[in-house]
């Protein structure tokens, strides 16, 4: 009953009036040396934001899967036959995601699919692939699984077993370690499934922190302008801010705290979108003291194997492409999460998703993001989760980030790359 309960709500359309399909073309590359492979292409099948909300990030994402795509075909597809990437652009729009799964499973009869990006996409395509007992490897959503427990559900992202808390628990350990300690803490969240997934676990760790909380709001994720909501956490002065948005959301509290002059001791935490090249551009100097997560940076010690040649591959295409310049938030996840499909369907040699989830559930997989395993609920064996602080920032001019000292992991130990500066106003 739970799960035709979930079925009725997130695919409702599946079984109605078809959702109209953005008209975005299906991808379909395959190389020249392709013509040395036999039999019809392998298809896999995904929707991905390319328009919308998350649109600049799904862009970069989609570039890093493409390139896959080439590497893969160059070196023989898979099976013995090329592979095929179809994908439709969901618009970041949670309504299209049913649709868009039913017409990849019976239309274009791919035969393996992968999630999209971002919680809020992830979440109604779930029931699809239950139904279907398909494999789903998403990219980049928090805590999806916690809803349906599905056991073929594998998640690329680094926020480990715990995956709520994982994403500002970094953000509060190092608040702890500063001198004063803080000892309040206010909680904004955009009413979205990712920004109410990361405050609630942002409660979890600010309570095992001993922190008093002055103030736990949320705003409709349609709001751009946070002056007013900036204004209302300034009046309970508190020492820390953990904001919990989506992009054109985490833009305008940037704006607002600027605008406002508004000093906490340290802000950040759990913002999508600051960690696209665009934005930092758009944004510059203003960024400057804001601590929040990440997944991967060029740092020193997060160069894995294959990394390096991706991303020089990623970024000489990426401006002809109009993409982000750069690609450090999206492209290693995007291209990784292929690579875990291919290495299950090579290993099995079979297309059969029940040997493909028992294959991914029970072994550690080598990738650009260096050696994956999943643990409990298709989430990360061990959290990786980064929190990285703007520093030194001069200006607009997006070629700064390529130096990645603006850019400071500050958490965990084992990824640092400076230390914070604290309180906030002092790295403005």
């Amino acid at each position: 009953m739970v799960l035709e309960a979930k079925i009725r709500r997130f695919s409702g359309a599946v079984f109605g009036t078809r959702i109209a399909i953005s008209a975005l073309a299906v991808g379909a590359f395959i190389p020249t040396s392709a013509a040395a492979q036999t039999g019809e292409p392998l298809k896999i099948g995904y929707s991905m934001a390319l328009t919308g909300g998350l649109g600049p990030n799904g862009r970069s994402a989609l570039l890093a899967q493409k390139i896959w795509e080439e590497d893969t075909n160059a070196k023989g597809g898979l099976l013995g036959r090329p592979v095929k990437l179809i994908y439709y652009d969901d618009q970041t729009n949670p309504a299209t995601v049913p649709g868009i799964y039913a017409k990849l499973l019976d239309v274009d009869k791919v035969e393996l699919i992968i999630g999209p990006y971002g919680t809020n996409l992830q979440a109604p395509a779930m029931p699809i692939a239950m139904q279907r007992k398909k494999v789903f490897i998403t990219l980049l959503g928090t805590a999806v699984n916690s809803a349906f427990n599905y056991v073929n559900y594998f998640s690329m992202v680094p926020t480990g077993p715990d995956p709520k808390p994982s994403i500002t628990k970094g953000f509060v350990d190092v608040a702890l370690r500063q001198n004063p300690k803080p000892q309040t803490v206010a909680l904004v969240a955009a009413d979205g499934e990712f920004a109410l997934n990361a405050c609630e676990g942002a409660r979890e760790n600010v309570k095992a922190a001993g922190l008093t909380v002055v103030y736990d709001r949320r705003y409709p994720s349609a709001t751009t302008d946070l002056v007013p909501v900036v204004r209302a956490i300034a009046e309970t002065n508190p020492d820390l801010v953990i904001v919990c948005s989506y992009p054109p959301d985490s833009i305008g509290m940037v704006r607002g705290v600027a605008e406002l002059g508004f000093k906490p001791k340290m802000i950040g935490g759990a913002m999508v979108g600051l960690q696209s090249t665009a934005v930092k551009a758009r944004l510059g100097p203003l960024l400057n003291g804001w601590t929040n997560y990440d997944y991967w940076l060029p740092v020193p010690k997060m160069q894995f194997a294959g990394v390096d040649d991706l991303m020089k591959k990623y970024q000489a295409r990426a401006a002809v492409e109009g993409v982000d310049a750069l690609g450090y938030y999206m492209v290693p996840w995007a291209y990784a999460q292929l690579e875990i499909l291919q290495q299950a369907v090579v290993a099995t040699t079979s297309l059969d998703d029940s040997k493909l989830g028992d294959y991914i559930r029970a072994n550690t997989f080598k990738t650009v993001l260096g050696d994956v395993r999943f643990g409990s609920n298709g989430e990360w064996a061990r959290s990786r989760m980064l929190q990285v602080q703007f520093q030194n920032i001069k200006s607009n001019d997006l070629a700064q980030f390529k130096d990645i000292s603006t850019q400071v992991v500050v958490a965990p130990a084992e990824y640092e790359s400076g230390k914070v500066i604290y309180p906030y106003e002092k790295a403005k």
